[in-house]
């Protein structure tokens, strides 16, 4: 791995420190996701952007979920002085909560400590109190419930939100995603993408991009003839299927397929299929240089003023913009 720095446009010289909150059965991939574009900010810029501390509530080891043990720095205190603290969490985030933990999270708090959660970890924020009223996220297999639990925040599907002074992401590689859309904003998008460029990380995914949950787990196992139909929807995207050829591809009608949808989608089938398609265009727009003509073409639009007016009234962007948005950042790679 390179070793040589460059000088980047920084807007901020002040070192931040973040400390790691890990709970019990933690998620490794989310802490190494968080982690590594901090340690490659100060690799690439040489400078010492970030530093970071790992902490558990007692002080002690932490087991993440994969069985690995962790060493921490330190245990919670109200002496140690952090800019950030993150929890991150994992499987059976539930059985982790103590009202030490929470009453430390709502210290730091009163102390304007920017706080946040990876994976699951946005839970404890929330059973803190600490999230009423903030667009906020978290891994989708715990997000009805989350959504059950706590009903006054602000959910969202997002891979990760940015709120004043709440940061929250889903877990595998989302909290990289997170931590370069922070370094770009604090550091310069030079330093953004060359992070990128050493991670082969092809691009930054934006707040604006949702999880992507299995079908399987919003509508249950027992809707095998719904899960078949969105297969074929996403299998037939250039060249799309009527309704009624989707319909008699599972044996039923097309009033019948469209109670289905409506009862465990809240949509129509064709607004499913538009978005699958929406999906993929939007995949293409920011990752091959597939003209906008050809992009159209590829998701099964006859026309691109169609295609460009669909895509404004779901992404709030035109595609020509998108495109424009995604080379502005890959030119300053070169800068």
């Amino acid at each position: 791995m390179a070793s040589a720095t460059h000088t980047y446009d920084d807007k901020s010289n002040k070192t931040q420190h973040i400390g790691f909150l890990l709970q019990a059965n933690f998620t490794m991939m989310a802490l190494s996701s968080a982690i590594e574009p901090l340690r490659m900010a100060n690799q690439l810029s040489g400078k010492t952007l970030y530093v970071w501390t790992m902490i558990s509530e007692d002080g002690n080891s932490v087991t993440a979920s994969d069985g690995l043990s962790v060493n921490v720095d330190c245990g919670i205190d109200k002496q140690s002085l952090y800019d950030v603290v993150l929890v991150c969490g994992g499987i059976a985030i539930k059985d982790t909560i103590t009202k030490l933990t929470l009453n430390w999270l709502n210290y730091l708090s009163r102390h304007k400590v920017i706080l946040g959660g990876i994976c699951t970890g946005s839970y404890l924020l929330a059973k803190a109190g600490l999230l009423d009223g903030i667009k906020c996220t978290i891994h989708w297999e715990l997000l009805a419930s989350w959504q059950e639990d706590f009903p006054n925040i602000d959910s969202t599907n997002q891979l990760f939100t940015i709120d004043t002074n709440r940061w929250c992401s889903s877990g595998g590689t989302a909290p990289m995603d997170l931590m370069l859309c922070l370094i770009g904003k604090a550091h310069g998008k030079a330093l953004q993408i060359a992070i990128c460029e050493m991670f082969a990380h092809g691009h930054v995914r934006d707040e604006s991009e949702m999880q992507r949950i299995p079908l399987q787990h919003i509508i249950g196992a027992n809707q095998s003839k719904l899960q078949e139909i969105v297969h074929l929807m996403e299998a037939n995207i250039e060249e799309i299927l009527s309704l009624d050829e989707l319909a008699c591809y599972v044996s039923l009608s097309r009033r019948q397929l469209e109670r289905l949808f409506q009862r465990y989608l809240q949509c129509s089938p064709h607004r499913y299929y538009l978005q699958i398609r929406l999906t993929r265009a939007r995949q293409l727009i920011k990752q091959t240089n597939l003209s906008i003509i050809e992009v159209a073409i590829c998701c099964g639009f006859v026309s691109t003023p169609h295609f460009s007016k669909c895509y404004r009234n779901t992404f709030k962007i035109p595609p020509r913009d998108e495109r424009f948005n995604r080379g502005s950042k890959i030119s300053l790679l070169y800068i």
